[in-house]
């Protein structure tokens, strides 16, 4: 009996290993956002140094993501005071989106140009 709890529970604990491992996975896909691309400070008044932003529309609502670079990097704010500082442009960037506690949202940008429909 003691045997069958003890395979049962560590059943239980990979399949929810497991169920957590995909969910993350599937949190850190890497998505495309287009949109209006301005800075956070300059443009929009919400930060108190120049970060880049996008702002899309979807469902009616204006959604705004933030632009971090990755440990290491710095491939928004090479873009940020050549192309978005001052002025709002329609940009393509490619990343890993982030909710914060506070319900705002994050983009770990990967890759970020002019959108070259526009």
């Amino acid at each position: 009996m003691k045997k069958s709890f003890i395979t049962l529970f560590a059943a239980v604990g990979l399949m929810a290993g497991l169920a957590f491992s995909a969910q993350a996975a599937e949190e850190a896909k890497e998505v495309t956002i287009k949109g209006m691309g301005m800075c956070l400070k300059c443009e929009l008044k919400k930060a108190d140094e120049c970060q880049n932003a996008i702002q899309v529309e979807k469902d009616g609502k204006k959604l705004t993501y933030a632009l971090v670079d990755a440990e290491g990097k710095t491939i928004s704010k090479d873009f940020h005071g050549k192309n978005l500082c001052q002025s709002t442009k329609k940009v393509v960037a490619k990343g890993v989106v982030k909710e914060k506690a506070d319900g705002k949202l994050e983009l770990v940008v990967a890759a970020i140009e002019l959108d070259k429909e526009s």
